[in-house]
């Protein structure tokens, strides 16, 4: 807490900046085959999460204040653990020691991995979208529903005709935004995450392809087809707080207001959080890391999290709990553990270390990461299907690998 962030807010552990950050649950989806692989490990702070999950489908969210208060809690009332809030940096490279210091590593701490890796940082940016309060969302207009009714309905609904979408189009396009910083120019945007105002100018029809589908979605009440939808998401336990789906952002607050306004549904909508950008640092992992996620140059030295290249609070848990279990293994003067390709664990550590790659970028979890599967075509076509398959693949390649190494 003495050394704050762009993006933090309080002084406990494990703050999420979105109760959704931490994607699908199911296992048919890449995202959610990680999480089944961190359960499998007994990973603690995925428990955690599904101990403090909130309603919204097929997603994982979580109650941000409570998880963070719980994880806050284990930590401080370990006995194992010395807690010492102080800034770092001083890397000693015979020391064993994880660098898991997220993608607002401070200055100082730069200037120490720039030198310890002989290497200049990679960045992207980070956008955070806007949350407003329920009460003031118009249901006469706004509906909950899943996309195609899948679970119970959990998602609430604004949606816009043509007329609304292309005047709400114009203003965002046109919307001044928050002016960056001299070492923020060359900006770098993480393809899962950009900012709406740089994915609407791609063109006129981008989001309704994107965050503002309209497809599955349609208000029982009326049955007519919606032009664009745009999603709300749950962002709190008490149901009081929803965020905008895909509205990360960096457009000024006032303006921010008044194009959250323009959504059918939030036109008297109480924004209690608006949208921010920041900046996010991670290393050259190709050049520097080894599978097992410690430096080739310092093999003491681990780096785990979003500062890897892998983009997501899930991934980070998992790159965290990987790179924890090894650097207890080379304490022990034990060979590491090296994760099998066909699991996503092992499939996210393989392509951050992947010397071949011509231009390195973060990457979420996702099926091309995995090895492929000889299927037959009907089956590669059938996505569900072909999803199911590599899952199946890499639970038991997984659950192998665990019983061999007794974890």
């Amino acid at each position: 807490p003495f050394k704050q962030t762009q993006a933090h807010r309080t002084e406990k552990f494990a703050e999420f900046v979105c109760s959704n950050s931490l994607g699908a649950k199911k296992e048919t989806n890449a995202s959610g085959l990680l999480k089944k692989e961190l359960l499998m490990m007994k990973s603690s702070l995925i428990e955690e999460a599904f101990n403090n999950q909130l309603e919204a489908g097929e997603a994982l969210a979580i109650d941000r204040e409570q998880f963070s208060l719980r994880i806050t809690n284990l930590i401080e009332n370990d006995k194992n653990i010395e807690v010492s809030r102080e800034e770092v940096l001083k890397i000693d490279p015979d020391e064993i020691t994880i660098i898991a210091s997220g993608p607002l590593t401070s200055d100082g701490l730069v200037g120490e991995i720039l030198k310890l890796t002989e290497e200049k940082h990679l960045y992207f940016f980070d956008a955070i979208a806007p949350v407003v309060e329920k009460e003031s969302i118009n249901f006469d207009i706004a509906f909950l529903q899943n996309r195609y009714d899948k679970g119970e309905a959990c998602y609430i609904n604004c949606p816009m005709n043509e007329k609304q979408y292309r005047e709400f189009y114009n203003f965002l396009i046109n919307a001044p935004v928050n002016e960056v910083k001299d070492f923020e120019k060359d900006m770098k945007y993480f393809e899962g995450c950009m900012p709406i105002e740089a994915l609407a100018k791609r063109g006129f029809d981008t989001l309704r392809f994107g965050p503002l589908k309209p497809v599955g979605l349609v208000d029982k009440r009326t049955g007519e087809k919606n032009f664009a939808v745009v999603q709300l998401r749950q962002d709190n336990f008490a149901k009081t707080l929803y965020n905008l789906v895909g509205f990360q952002t960096n457009i000024k607050w006032k303006e921010q207001k008044q194009l959250i306004r323009m959504i059918s549904g939030l036109e008297n909508a109480s924004v209690v959080k608006l949208g921010t950008m920041h900046k996010n640092i991670f290393i050259n992992s190709p050049r520097l890391l080894n599978k097992t996620l410690n430096l080739r140059k310092y093999k003491n030295i681990f780096f785990a999290g979003q500062i890897t290249g892998t983009e997501g609070y899930t991934e980070s848990i998992a790159m965290g709990h990987i790179a924890a279990l090894n650097a207890y293994k080379l304490f022990k003067n034990e060979p590491m553990f090296d994760f099998p390709k066909e699991t996503i664990s092992g499939a996210l550590c393989e392509y951050i270390s992947f010397e071949g790659h011509k231009k390195f970028q973060p990457t979420n979890s996702n099926w091309a990461l995995l090895p492929s599967l000889e299927l037959p075509k009907a089956i590669i076509k059938h996505k569900p299907e072909k999803a199911k398959r590599l899952a199946q693949r890499s639970c038991l390649a997984m659950e192998s690998f665990l019983a061999k190494n007794n974890l």
